[in-house]
């Protein structure tokens, strides 16, 4: 009887998401078709002048737009993965130093809530426009969000755990390994699916701001032609990265926090 309501509900669920996703097609088909072109653009559009999926489909093929779009994710890989290596340690790190934590929390509460663009023209201003900067622009992006939920995560510890530890005489690392770690990895994942839509977007702002290359260099070109349908092919494609990554990293989480709850 559980199994046959639990299954009437995915299917439910489904057929909300399915008939949701056709219903939003079609107001941006009709949108696409009434408004003005400089403007939007069809999602499908005519034979005589294909739709953003059209152009979608024709910029798979054209060597210049893979080029751009391995270009973004290049620079969106390098800095995410840096924020990544970085974040996760140093969150613990601050949850087993106290005094450090205490001195730099404050620090770090202002820094994420700071809005990362405006420091874009002081990141330019000191290390100019090539591809590193453009990384440290996607690491700050990154960097917080995972450090903050790491940071939280490590705090949550059961103290009677490292006492256990403790009185066992475990190292500092394997304080890590088999407490610290297992415990703080769910609320990491949550962090690093947070930094996924704030690293995406500074990967744009990186291309748009230092010097136009990749992803960002396309929508750029695309908005002075004015071209809304190649504007909007390739803002399409970065949001279907954006949710396939967001999608995997909410997988990984829900999880690893299963895991958690029955481990815990």
């Amino acid at each position: 009887m559980i199994e046959l309501i639990n299954s009437d509900a995915r299917w439910v669920r489904r057929a909300t998401f399915t008939i949701s996703i056709l219903l939003g097609a079609a107001i941006w088909e009709y949108a696409g078709h009434n408004a003005n072109p400089l403007f939007m653009a069809p999602l499908i559009g005519s034979t005589q002048s294909p739709g953003v999926a059209a152009r979608l489909v024709d910029f798979i093929g054209d060597s210049q737009f893979r080029a751009a779009t391995l270009s973004s994710l290049k620079l969106f890989a390098t800095g995410f993965v840096l924020a990544l290596v970085v974040a996760v340690p140093f969150g613990i790190i601050l949850a087993r130093l106290t005094l450090l934590r205490v001195a730099l929390e404050s620090y770090i509460l202002v820094l994420y809530v700071t809005p990362m663009v405006a420091l874009i023209p002081f990141v330019l201003s000191i290390l100019g426009f090539g591809f590193w900067p453009k990384v440290l622009v996607v690491f700050l992006f990154a960097f917080f969000p995972i450090l903050y939920n790491t940071l939280e995560g490590a705090r949550s510890v059961k103290p009677e755990l490292l006492e256990v530890a403790g009185s066992f005489r475990a190292s500092e690392w394997s304080m890590w390994q088999d407490i610290l770690i297992p415990y703080t990895l769910p609320f990491a994942l949550t962090g690093i699916r947070q930094a996924t839509g704030r690293a995406l977007v500074g990967m744009i702002a990186a291309e748009f701001f230092l010097s136009t290359s990749g992803l960002g260099e396309v929508i750029m070109v695309a908005s002075r032609t004015p071209d809304m349908t190649n504007m909007l092919a390739a803002i399409s494609l970065i949001t279907i990265l954006g949710v396939i990554l967001m999608r995997g990293a909410q997988v990984l989480e829900q999880k690893f926090s299963a895991w958690r709850g029955v481990d815990g």
